[in-house]
């Protein structure tokens, strides 16, 4: 049995190792084109908040109909891609179960349904969907519950792993839970089942762990027609022939991870480490004919958070350690919240060649991010990274197409929060449009990690110089990240810790933030209800708090949850947004509210806010001065085809009188400044909610952020952009 456990080198070697499989600036990549919202398949009379989901999608052999597994709605949904700029819904189809998987061969799917009505009593069947008349007949029994299912490249024959899954309830989920799981191998004759001459193929007594218990997980089958089968909570692969005969087997192994994220403690480390970690890969695929590649997500025991070349006798040939999951964090897409569990967590994944190069897309379900390497035969070589979706379970490719489709499964199904989405990326030429910020490698050669990005300041001297301040998503770690804008992408060079006494800030809520000589002023969001006042910070270039104001008695008396949104200073007043009405507030009007850091004294204005849309609310996110006016960034809180506002708008700096708070306060006047709703589409993913920074550097030209949430019911992905000379 081949060694099959490595270890992943940290520190400088580790940045050595990275810098030499950075990102190219590539003459041709992927770009995204369309994105598909999954509600659109739901019957005419559901309710349009129905829980839906895209997980498993295949192509019909003419590359023009995606169909997918629909696991929550019992259903596959079809979307025509003829205009793969514009995919059209074709509605759904009920499969009198749970669909786990489908697999296409011209036009027929292949739909494996479960029907178990227990763990100890698993069932299902494949059923034959035609796509052209849009019908569905049950066919094989397939005697278990159903995962993942491949088709011959030669149409020959169907693989389903048959993986009679355990209860994760039981015995914290330990296995051997029986009964075991095996592979059923189905001819086909012209396109049809031959359901008679099925083969149950076994694969226990293989594995190291619960030999007695194989759950398969995912197949794959290559051009020799031999079938590799990852059992996943075993931590082992197994190869087939078609005659169900065992050709290679071996454990996946393990891999030891040094400055990794161990810790769910509301800050992105890097510093911890992981010994001998499993494996345990979801989805295998065949490199060529002799090679096997694994998405190494992780079960109950492990998850080594990347990706493994093998060759078909078990030998590692290539392992990517943390090189994919430090590029993830480097996006902006690093999931803090599975820090302790599996981290990003890839788990599916496609192969496919177009034109000379054969490409692996790894796909992240928890960072929603899509990698995308070129095979070179010995190391991969890294292309670009794709914004997916809220959690990519299933890609397809279409090479004749020049297509890439990923099924992203999560539906939070609530009004203002994303739905399942089918995303749709072409290959073309030029510089592909995302990211539009990055990090980079820190001295001690661990990714500045960054998300939540809640604020944007310009520096006083330097055009193109930014910093922007990151929110409670990072309460452990408040940090101000400085920003080179006349990069492309633009790149976060530097983490500036806020420190209070020497240690981290915690539990700041940083919304805004503004330059000044020798440091900033931060606005910190605050929750009374949890003992966190809303204040202001002064910091120096360090970090380091100087200062700290709080709000006075006359604001905390009627303050509410959204407060400080965004801070900016004119001459020697601070003025900050609050993002909307606290309790004296009209309806429809929240404060602009002055701090004169040399006299102490607190005033406000009031400002007009847009008319909501229904279920939504109307708020401010940011406020910078420059020359005559403040500009002020104002949003609903809704998403996709639901969003109404995303605006900047101005106000005339001669209208910022403040009067005293408590009593009647002047209300200004807005003029609109720009439609953000364009901007923020032309990425061809979901309108996304929270524009959230927007500054005018030194030279005057104007920068919007958007923030991520830290990747928590969000797609992670962060978009930065110019919006030109103000």
């Amino acid at each position: 049995m081949p060694d099959t456990r490595i270890r992943t080198l940290g520190g400088a070697l580790a940045a050595a190792l990275l810098a030499s499989t950075a990102i190219p600036a590539a003459a041709q990549g992927f770009d995204r084109i369309a994105s598909f919202p999954v509600p659109q398949n739901l019957p005419a009379d559901a309710d349009p908040l129905t829980e839906t989901s895209s997980e498993i999608i295949t192509a019909t052999g003419d590359g023009m109909t995606l169909v997918y597994s629909d696991s929550p709605l019992g259903a596959v949904g079809l979307v025509d891609i003829s205009d793969p700029e514009s995919p059209q819904a074709l509605g759904s189809v009920a499969t009198e179960g749970e669909p786990t998987s489908v697999a296409a061969l011209g036009q027929t799917v292949f739909v494996a349904v479960n029907t178990s009505e227990s763990f100890v009593a698993p069932s299902g069947h494949l059923a034959i969907l035609d796509v052209e008349s849009r019908t569905l007949t049950r066919s094989c029994d397939l005697g278990g519950q159903p995962d993942s299912t491949a088709v011959a490249p030669d149409g020959s024959f169907l693989a389903i792993a048959i993986e009679n899954e355990r209860d994760e309830d039981l015995n914290d989920g330990e296995i051997p839970q029986l009964p075991a799981g095996y592979v059923a191998i189905i001819p086909l004759s012209e396109g049809a089942p031959d359901c008679e001459a099925m083969i149950m193929a076994d694969v226990t007594g293989l594995a190291e762990v619960a030999p007695e218990d194989p759950e398969p997980e995912f197949v794959s089958i290559n051009e020799a027609g031999e079938i590799v089968v990852s059992l996943q909570e075993n931590n082992h692969i197994v190869v087939l022939a078609s005659d169900g005969s065992v050709v290679s087997h071996f454990s996946a192994g393990a891999v030891d991870l040094e400055n990794v994220d161990t810790a769910e403690e509301g800050a992105l480390t890097f510093d911890g480490t992981l010994p001998a970690v499993p494996r345990e890969p979801d989805a295998v695929k065949w490199l060529g004919t002799d090679r096997i590649v694994s998405a190494n997500e992780g079960d109950y025991e492990g998850g080594s958070r990347g990706f493994t070349i093998f060759s078909k006798e078990g030998e590692v040939l290539w392992e990517s350690g943390l090189s994919f999951e430090y590029e993830v964090a480097m996006l902006g897409h690093y999931p803090e919240g599975r820090s302790g569990n599996k981290g990003v967590e890839p788990e599916g994944m496609e192969v496919a060649t177009f034109g000379d190069d054969t490409y692996i897309f790894l796909l992240s379900e928890r960072g929603s991010i899509v990698g995308v390497y070129r095979d070179t035969g010995a190391e991969p070589e890294l292309v670009q990274m794709l914004p997916s979706g809220i959690a990519p379970e299933g890609a397809v490719a279409i090479p004749s197409r020049g297509l890439l489709a990923v099924a992203n499964e999560a539906d939070l199904g609530e009004d203002g929060l994303p739905r399942s989405h089918v995303m749709l990326f072409e290959m073309g030429e030029g510089t592909p449009s995302y990211p539009t910020i990055r990090s980079t490698m820190d001295d001690a050669g661990r990714p500045i990690g960054f998300g939540a990005l809640s604020g944007l300041a310009a520096d006083l001297e330097t055009p193109g110089r930014l910093y922007a301040v990151s929110d409670s998503v990072y309460r452990s770690q408040p940090t101000i990240f400085e920003i080179d804008a006349t990069q492309t992408p633009a790149q976060i060079t530097r983490a500036i810790r806020v420190t209070r006494d020497g240690m981290p800030a915690q539990k700041l809520d940083l919304e805004g933030i503004v330059a000044i000589e020798g440091g900033f002023w931060l606005a910190s969001e605050g929750r009374t209800d949890r003992l966190i006042p809303h204040a202001l910070y002064r910091v120096d270039a360090s970090g380091r708090i100087r200062e700290e104001v709080p709000f006075p008695a006359e604001l905390n008396a009627v303050e509410r949850r959204f407060g400080s949104e965004g801070v900016t200073m004119v001459g020697s007043t601070l003025w900050i947004a609050i993002q909307r009405e606290w309790g004296d507030d009209e309806k429809g009007f929240v404060k602009l509210v002055s701090y004169d850091t040399e006299s102490k004294e607190w005033g406000a204005v009031r400002y007009p806010l847009e008319t909501p849309g229904d279920g939504a609310w109307m708020g401010l996110s940011e406020i910078t001065a420059h020359g005559d006016h403040v500009y002020i960034v104002e949003r609903d809180n809704q998403i996709g085809g639901n969003v109404g506002v995303k605006a900047l708008y101005r106000v005339p700096l001669a209208q910022m009188t403040p009067a005293p708070l408590g009593g009647e306060l002047p209300v200004v006047e807005k003029e609109l400044v720009r439609d953000f709703i364009p901007d923020l589409a032309q990425w061809n993913g979901y309108v996304v909610d929270k524009v959230e920074g927007f500054a005018i550097d030194a030279a005057g030209t104007g920068y919007v952020v958007t923030d991520n949430d830290g990747v928590d019911d969000s797609s992670g992905e962060t978009f930065f952009w110019s919006i030109g000379a103000m």
